[in-house]
């Protein structure tokens, strides 16, 4: 079930800065996780618990921010025809990762801006000299001295920039041999890009580019991956139809009714029927959605994801109760899954039957172990629980939400208010305190 979200999971600083329009879906998080694990592993850092946070924007772009979070555009899986693709943008951003190159980036911004602010001195000092003398030559040349000070720092930066990605290449296909996979994904994506950033490239400086020249990255790519022994080995069928399944998903979902028909036409393939349930759903029209959607489920009885789709179509459709049960037979196929103990959980809430709620808080709470930082799961226990009798709790699960959403003010009020008839040291008391203490950080105008 895809959920989207306007909260950057990275730091309350990010969060007041610029909110990312996020995607949550299990199917594609647990794919991305079977895309990741044997390159962390073979990068020696099996035992990191990387998150692929994915954000809702169908252009082509992946980075990480620190060893434990990497951010990935749907645009990557749509892009995508094989799991190779994506798994060589994996691989590339591993890559930093493991050659700790974000820290290196800090420092060598920050020597960048020693750069630029010397460069700045020296021109204000010419111009100020040039002023007193009345030589507007000396003030002429301040200013250029100025531009030079900016100029330099900037190519200082993307020079090491581009040295890091060369070297995030170099080990992806590293990683990629190691693991038996094919880099042709890689490269056929780097092409991919090259081919697009060609006419823009043409009359560009390449001491300004954020990443070698396209020309000169595809040709060293190209001659590495041509060396691999496992250059023109497949993808595995089963791990290609997760893919094609995901792809149709997050097409259907973050893309319009016309790529859906572009890209498959009326195709008869599972994926094909996938993203046209989906849009099917979105357009209102639940008979036919359900009648898509159980084709789907006897194709598929025991895939989760499918019986998932059942219950969202459903409680869109101002049918919560029939939706219990189609979310109950998709936590029955992934047991593990916090995201579909949230739904179910939801679900429950939703049909307004108080002999549900013990079992929908039982639910949120166990998705919440497992999900910290879902909005939805904390705004349902606070309903959840106000129902049940218990104002306080409801009001430390509404502060939750409400921080997890950046509205801090808010969030600090509901607490306050929580702890008046929580007991003082309590755990909850104690979650609630945490939330008034807390002090989102002063950006100002960095």
């Amino acid at each position: 079930m895809i959920a989207f979200q306007a909260i950057a999971p990275i730091a309350a600083e990010a969060q007041q800065r610029r909110r990312l329009p996020l995607v949550r879906d299990a199917e594609v998080e647990n794919l991305l996780r079977d895309y990741a694990a044997p390159i962390l592993r073979a990068a020696g850092l099996g035992n990191t618990q990387l998150e692929i946070i994915l954000v809702n924007d169908l252009s082509y772009n992946a980075f990480v921010v620190d060893s434990r979070r990497m951010f990935m555009n749907v645009g990557v899986i749509t892009d995508a025809k094989t799991p190779n693709e994506v798994i060589g943008v994996i691989a590339h951003e591993v890559g930093h990762i493991a050659g700790n190159h974000l820290v290196r980036l800090r420092q060598a911004a920050a020597n960048a801006q020693i750069m630029a602010v010397i460069g700045t001195i020296l021109g204000a000092g010419a111009i100020v000299a040039g002023a007193s003398s009345g030589a507007g030559g000396l003030g002429q040349g301040g200013g250029a001295a100025l531009g030079l000070g900016m100029g330099m720092a900037q190519r200082s930066l993307l020079a090491y920039q581009r040295t890091e990605e060369a070297t995030a290449d170099r080990s992806a296909i590293k990683y990629l041999n190691a693991t038996h996979q094919s880099p042709k994904g890689m490269l056929d994506t780097f092409k991919r890009l090259a081919d697009q950033q060609l006419f823009a490239a043409r009359h560009a400086d390449p001491y300004v580019q954020s990443h070698p020249m396209a020309r000169e990255r595809v040709s060293m790519l190209e001659n590495l991956a041509k060396k691999s022994k496992y250059f023109d080995k497949k993808d595995p069928p089963e791990l290609q139809a997760r893919h094609d399944l995901a792809r149709a998903k997050l097409l259907a979902f973050a893309g319009s009714q016309g790529a859906v028909a572009r890209t498959y036409g009326n195709g008869t393939s599972l994926p094909a029927r996938y993203a046209r349930a989906i849009v099917t759903m979105q357009r209102g029209n639940p008979r036919d959605a359900q009648r898509a959607i159980d084709g789907l489920i006897k194709a598929q009885p025991n895939n989760p994801y499918f019986w998932e789709l059942k219950g969202q179509a459903l409680i869109e459709s101002g049918n919560p109760g029939a939706s219990v049960s189609a979310f109950e037979k998709a936590v029955a196929h992934a047991p593990h899954e916090g995201l579909m103990k949230i739904w179910l959980g939801y679900a429950l809430v939703a049909t307004g039957n108080n002999a549900n709620l013990n079992k929908a808080v039982s639910l949120l709470r166990a998705g919440l172990r497992q999900e910290p930082n879902s909005p939805l799961a904390y705004s349902q226990l606070a309903i959840a629980e106000a129902r049940r009798g218990n104002p306080a709790l409801a009001d430390v699960a509404t502060a939750k939400s409400m921080m997890l959403a950046g509205d801090f003010q808010t969030a600090r009020k509901f607490a306050a208010r929580a702890q008046k008839r929580l007991k003082r040291g309590s755990p909850e008391w104690l979650q609630a305190d945490d939330i008034i203490s807390y002090k989102p950080p002063n950006l100002g105008n960095r």
